[in-house]
């Protein structure tokens, strides 16, 4: 009896720790970022899949998976042209998975969004459509008809993974005639610089020549936690819009207008006019004071720099003043606080740091700059 009540204390405790881990597990891997002056940074992934179309999850995983990641927002856009399950699920409503995620999503924050995948050959290829009133309408044998029923019905569409070597053998994003007619008339307001685990640079150029909404999206089919290592400390590609409210058209404003990051394989992706304040939101001055030694005030300052993001930096020090115990390409963890020792070479009671943000792209191969404003304490 006495070795019964022995192992059974030892049980609970092992499971009170266990508990305790999962805890910390699912409040960790939330994905935070800080909001903008004037706008909220609502966390989005607007390109998923589920059994109603080539998924293999029913839309209730979706959901729960949004909620577990910290994602604000979502959309299942189903193939409305490719249907590889309808032997097993002949529902020929293409409304339906919005229907189920949105009723899953009840009682929550989630924002579950209608919307379809208007499924082609190159050009114009594979493109969303998000907003829309009835995704039954965009059926249509003519690929430029469905984009017109979708602009009808108010939506958002972005062309999707253009990098793709399934349609796209040299997986090099290319701007077509069909693509630039879509520009022309208002059918294509965005493009993935990300989809899944790849990166199309030239899509990036093709968005900013083109005043084209900067996206990336997990296009997720399995689970979030396998295409993505999640346990392994990866994290799904997003992208943050800036939304003046938290509400659908909050959303939709905000992707029209282009107010966009992508955060993919822990690098930041949009433009600099949006990169900059993100960074310099996450990246705040905590404290600062000068170094002593041997009770003697010395001419090294010690800033401290809180990191209110996911992000982990890549900063490459662009300063007038070295660094004092790091190299001038260092890294600033996520939600920590780092000491920075900068030599200044007198005792000042103000200077700015100015940092290269290695792994925070706006254009082809070209990175942003912040400065950060020091006040002595």
């Amino acid at each position: 009896m006495i070795f019964f009540k022995t192992k059974l204390k030892y049980l609970l405790a092992i499971s009170f720790v266990a508990l305790q881990f999962f805890g910390q597990a699912q409040t960790s891997r939330k994905i935070r970022f800080p909001n903008l002056p004037n706008y909220l940074t609502l966390v989005t992934d607007l390109h998923q899949h589920s059994v109603f179309s080539d998924g293999s999850v029913w839309p209730d995983i979706r959901v729960e998976e949004a909620i577990f990641d910290g994602v604000d927002v979502i959309s299942l856009t189903e193939h409305l042209e490719y249907q590889p399950h309808q032997q097993d699920i002949p529902n020929k409503d293409r409304n339906r998975s919005y229907d189920l995620a949105k009723a899953y999503a009840e009682g929550t924050d989630l924002i579950v969004i209608r919307g379809a995948e208007i499924t082609r050959n190159l050009p114009p290829g594979h493109s969303n459509a998000l907003f829309i009133q009835d995704a039954n309408k965009l059926i249509k044998e003519n690929a430029i008809d469905a984009f017109r029923e979708a602009k009808n019905q108010g939506a958002f569409i972005f062309w999707n993974h253009p990098n793709w070597i399934g349609q796209n053998r040299l997986g090099i994003s290319q701007l077509s005639s069909l693509h630039q007619q879509l520009i022309d008339e208002g059918l294509l307001n965005g493009i993935e610089v990300t989809n899944e685990n790849t990166f199309a640079e030239q899509a990036l150029e093709i968005a900013n020549q083109n005043n084209l909404t900067i996206m990336g999206t997990s296009d997720v089919h399995g689970l979030i936690d396998w295409l993505f290592d999640i346990p392994g400390g990866g994290h799904r590609p997003v992208t943050l819009v800036f939304a003046k409210e938290r509400s659908e058209d909050g959303v939709k404003d905000a992707l029209f207008r282009g107010r966009t990051v992508v955060w993919y394989q822990n690098n930041l992706i949009g433009q600099e006019q949006y990169l900059v304040p993100l960074i310099q939101s996450s990246l705040t001055m905590d404290s600062v004071y000068y170094e002593t030694y041997d009770g003697q005030i010395t001419q090294v300052a010690n800033v401290r720099i809180t990191n209110s993001s996911d992000a982990t930096y890549v900063l490459s020090n662009e300063s007038d003043f070295s660094l004092y115990t790091k190299q001038h390409v260092f890294t600033i963890d996520p939600n920590t606080t780092t000491t920075l020792m900068i030599k200044t070479g007198a005792f000042l009671d103000h200077f700015d740091l100015q940092f290269q943000v290695l792994n925070a792209t706006f254009a082809y191969r070209k990175h942003p700059t912040i400065t950060i404003p020091v006040i002595l304490n």
